[in-house]
């Protein structure tokens, strides 16, 4: 039995949850014989992973916890960025501060909410989501896919990112977002080969 350590540096506190459950998901997937640990854990502002000192900071800080041994995942929202600039930029930063850890970036277009909803279906009922939850025809399209998956819930409940986006991301299903949401394919694709470069 192998174990790796993946060290994330994400923004916000649902995805500092709700990323470690995705990749131990898709662990079981990709390699099933792997026990994967993933820390440390940073988060920080958004703003300040898009700067390149500040990125380079973190990436240094995980580094050292790490002690070279494992890998690094950055994951952010795209918000209105264009992921595929964005994304390449931010790995160049990381790579070229650490080349000797294997280093993955992701950016959700839009926002990691947009996930869930490329594989609505699979989320109907669940979490008190109506029972006639449908995707979006373009689902990376939605400026605030939060707001959209709140509006599909009583009113009393809403949609809070810390409890709401783990819970959700351990049910919706992996190759139903995959096929509707470039960004998921490519976290998905990111997060195994990161897997299988430290196994």
């Amino acid at each position: 039995m192998n174990v790796v350590r993946i060290g994330c540096i994400v923004e916000g506190r649902g995805d500092e949850a709700s990323l470690p459950i995705l990749v131990h998901r898709i662990a079981r997937i990709e390699t099933p014989t792997t026990v994967v640990i993933t820390e440390p854990m940073v988060r920080r502002d958004r703003g300040l992973l898009v700067q390149q000192a500040r990125l380079v900071a973190q990436v240094n800080l995980v580094a050292r916890k790490l002690s070279g041994k494992g890998g690094i995942l950055i994951l952010i929202d795209a918000d209105d960025d264009c992921p595929a600039m964005l994304g390449p930029q931010m790995l160049h930063w990381a790579q070229s501060t650490r080349p000797d850890i294997p280093t993955g970036v992701v950016l959700a277009t839009r926002e990691f909410e947009a996930w869930f909803i490329a594989a609505a279906e699979s989320l109907q009922g669940q979490r008190g989501l109506t029972d006639s939850l449908t995707p979006h025809p373009q689902p990376e399209s939605i400026r605030d896919a939060k707001g959209r998956l709140a509006d599909r819930r009583p009113r009393s409940q809403g949609y809070s990112a810390p409890v709401d986006q783990p819970a959700l991301a351990r049910l919706f299903d992996l190759e139903m977002a995959r096929a509707r949401s470039d960004s998921f394919d490519k976290c998905y694709r990111e997060i195994s080969r990161l897997l299988h470069a430290l196994a």
